[in-house]
């Protein structure tokens, strides 16, 4: 009889190497921080600045080195440079480079560049067309005959449910995709959406993009209950502020031209995540208490992170290893007043006390007035490794 494999524990681990399910209806294991490919090229250099292929592929080099194997991009990150790198990234790395990542990439915004004479059309929105044009490109792109996860990118407004469903299921039935997601979208779509892939025994969404982070919590209101309620895991951009969420010593290089994402709370939460961060001591900053807070909001929440540089990317993976306090959570959390609006606000308008990221029913005014009762906890995020 063979005996059982046994681990190397000689040398310690990057936290980034413990992987995780993407979801509870989703088996995939993924590491917990996830590497966005949106900033990866120089195509869109005006709007975010350059990183060239040497860089681009630096970051990946020291990504999958910490162990990290999930990447987010899209094909109109850099009008498909972003693929097209990351593609050849893998192709050039190891035969078995492609086997070893999950791959998440998106349809829905148009690639083709500003300017072009191409008529556009179709190259965009959430109908059968594009969708077909699209994940032909990102295939080549990729250097790949299937993507891991596939990402509806936002909402049109004008796509029915039906249309979407049954043609993403095709892509599913081919083999072309493994798992199903769905970016920016309204929670109303999305629960009709997997219903109807329900009733009619096909591929639902398995996972959610959208903004969250201390400086945004919108996502608080209704996507966060429905990705519990579906069994959704969340993968989050914006999480840093984008770019804005800085120690104060550092403030001056808040320079990302993303003006129309700013919520007006950037300055004031940065102080908070920075005494935070001082209670903590020696490896915490302003980014890593950011992304630790988000982690430790919610379960199977997957932060996407950026940068430029791989002193960057080693700065964000510390986030594993801190491990806030209920105190510190609080505190992010009242670093300016969220109001969870109409019907939250009217059934529990003293909040929600557990800290989770969406209410619950032991903080509905009516049933606590009728006596004290005991419920059974939803599902906690995972607490970081002491190892």
């Amino acid at each position: 009889m063979a005996s059982p494999a046994t681990t190397d524990t000689t040398t310690k681990k990057s936290p980034l190497s413990r992987h995780r399910h993407l979801s509870p209806l989703s088996s995939v294991r993924i590491s917990p921080l996830q590497l966005g490919g949106m900033s990866l090229g120089t195509t869109w250099s005006d709007r975010l600045g350059a990183v060239p292929k040497s860089s681009a592929f630096s970051l990946l080099d020291k990504f999958y080195s910490l162990g990290g194997n999930f990447i987010d991009t899209a094909n109109a990150y850099q009008a498909g440079q972003s693929e097209e790198w990351i593609g050849e990234w893998m192709a050039t790395r190891s035969p078995t480079r492609r086997s070893e990542m999950v791959i998440a990439t998106k349809y829905t915004l148009s690639p083709i560049p500003q300017g072009s004479s191409i008529q556009e059309s179709n190259f965009g929105g959430n109908g059968t067309k594009s969708m077909r044009v699209s994940i032909e490109e990102s295939l080549r792109r990729l250097r790949t005959d299937y993507i891991d996860i596939y990402y509806v990118h936002a909402w049109d407004y004008s796509t029915n449910i039906e249309e979407l469903m049954q043609s993403l299921n095709h892509l599913v039935a081919q083999g072309k995709v493994l798992y199903l997601g769905i970016s920016d979208a309204p929670a109303w779509v999305v629960s009709k959406a997997n219903t109807y892939a329900r009733v009619h025994g096909l591929r639902g969404f398995s996972v959610y993009q959208g903004r969250y982070g201390a400086t945004c919590r919108d996502l608080e209101r209704e996507i966060i209950p429905m990705c519990r309620e579906e069994g959704m895991g969340l993968c989050v951009w914006g999480v840093l502020g984008n770019g804005y969420l800085r120690s104060p010593n550092t403030a001056a290089e808040r320079v990302r031209n993303v003006s129309h994402l700013l919520t007006g709370h950037e300055e004031h939460v940065s102080l908070v995540l920075d005494t935070v961060a001082k209670r903590h001591g020696e490896g915490a900053s302003v980014t890593s208490v950011a992304i630790a807070y988000v982690m430790q909001k919610t379960p199977y929440l997957f932060p996407i992170i950026g940068g430029r540089t791989v002193e960057q990317l080693e700065e964000n993976v510390q986030a594993l290893s801190l491990d806030l306090t209920e105190q510190d959570v609080r505190e992010i959390d009242a670093a300016y007043p969220f109001d969870l609006g109409f019907p939250h606000s009217f059934l529990c308008p003293g909040g929600y006390r557990d800290g989770g990221g969406c209410p619950g029913p032991q903080d509905v005014a009516f049933s606590r007035a009728m006596g004290e009762f005991d419920y059974v906890e939803g599902g906690k995020a995972i607490r970081p490794f002491k190892g």
